[in-house]
């Protein structure tokens, strides 16, 4: 039995009857096999959004369907899953061609997120919903202990601040483009700055969310030109 294998079920807690199953989940299209991770991921985007929505649904009674979309689309996103992924070393498992490997493939957010998306589909197709929901909210909730639009949101502006502070030695600055709209339904567009470039821009319902959106946005175009 493959040991990586083995490794990875004990960090799930979860063992694969099919073991098939999870080497496709864990097979890059570079590894140039008869199969890859690209259906498993399209299938576990799908279930991730549904397990997400239901744990959210729950978690806040008393939150309007606004304010559940804006959490959840800051929890089922590339970076979030690719947060999820690293917690589990997930990187660590893929299968990779030896160009992708030298590439820093284990380390892009894109492959550690289609992977994650991966795993779970095929947890799912396995054993069904309610133990593809018990694995993903434990890695969720052991990676956001605080699950709130203003954590989550902080969140992405650290993140920002920390890869900027890293690559270039500064902090982004966020600048109001416009503000539109009368006073009981302001909306603002926000553009985060980075050596003196513009990286993204935003709108939201106030300064502070539509700054979180532009730092989302920007954390997103950094980790890809990585």
């Amino acid at each position: 039995m493959n040991k990586k294998i083995e490794t990875l079920e004990e960090i799930l807690d979860y063992k694969f009857k099919n073991k098939k199953l999870i080497i496709e989940a864990l097979t890059h299209k570079s590894h140039k096999q008869p199969y890859d991770n690209e259906r498993l991921e399209f299938l576990g985007d799908a279930v991730l959004d549904l397990i997400v929505g239901e744990y959210l649904y729950t978690k806040f009674p008393n939150s309007d369907e606004g304010k559940l979309s804006k959490i959840r689309a800051s929890l089922v996103n590339e970076t979030g899953f690719d947060k999820l992924a690293r917690s589990i070393n997930l990187g660590e498992y893929i299968y990779l061609s030896n160009a992708e490997e030298n590439n820093g493939g284990r380390e892009k957010p894109s492959l550690l997120s289609n992977a994650f998306e991966a795993v779970i589909g095929a947890i799912y197709l396995e054993s069904g919903l309610k133990i593809a929901q018990e694995i993903a909210i434990l890695i969720i909730e052991k990676n956001h202990k605080d699950i709130s639009l203003d954590s989550l949101f902080r969140d992405f502006k650290t993140t920002l601040q920390e890869l900027t502070q890293a690559r270039y030695g500064q902090i982004p600055e966020y600048k109001v483009i416009a503000s539109r709209g009368p006073d009981h339904k302001k909306e603002f567009e926000v553009a985060v700055i980075i050596e003196e470039k513009e990286y993204a821009r935003a709108i939201g319902k106030s300064k502070k969310i539509a700054q979180q959106e532009a730092a989302k946005l920007a954390v997103e175009l950094l980790k890809e030109s990585k």
